[in-house]
């Protein structure tokens, strides 16, 4: 029970989705807002083995960012801002114990014709 409760609290991806009114922001012409769109994985290390892993931009910007934003109907996601942990470097000592992080933000709009 315990590694259970290690593991959940050690790993973890979220997407939270906000709905917006199209009037309070401006994303460019013929472009109608409808959400703002925050993806965020996680990842802990210990002896450069990560729990549960898969902490790189491509999950994170394709496969939870963009595809929410598509399920909430949107045509495309605009502003897209990006941050990840480095992995090389010095970097590479959190991997003997710590954590990286990767998460996207970006706001899901519907393009008008």
């Amino acid at each position: 029970m315990l590694a259970a409760v290690t593991v959940v609290a050690a790993a973890c991806s979220s997407v939270s989705t906000v709905r917006v009114q199209p009037e309070s922001l401006y994303v460019g012409p013929k472009l109608r807002p409808i959400a703002v769109v925050h993806a965020q994985v996680s990842s802990a290390y210990f002896l450069f083995i990560p729990i549960p892993g898969g902490v790189d931009l491509d999950r994170v910007v394709n496969r939870m960012l963009i595809a929410s934003a598509k399920a909430l109907g949107a045509d495309k996601v605009v502003n897209i801002r990006v941050d990840v942990t480095p992995d090389s470097g010095v970097w590479t000592l959190r991997r003997l114990l710590g954590y990286r992080s990767a998460e996207a933000s970006g706001v899901a709009v519907v393009v008008e014709p």
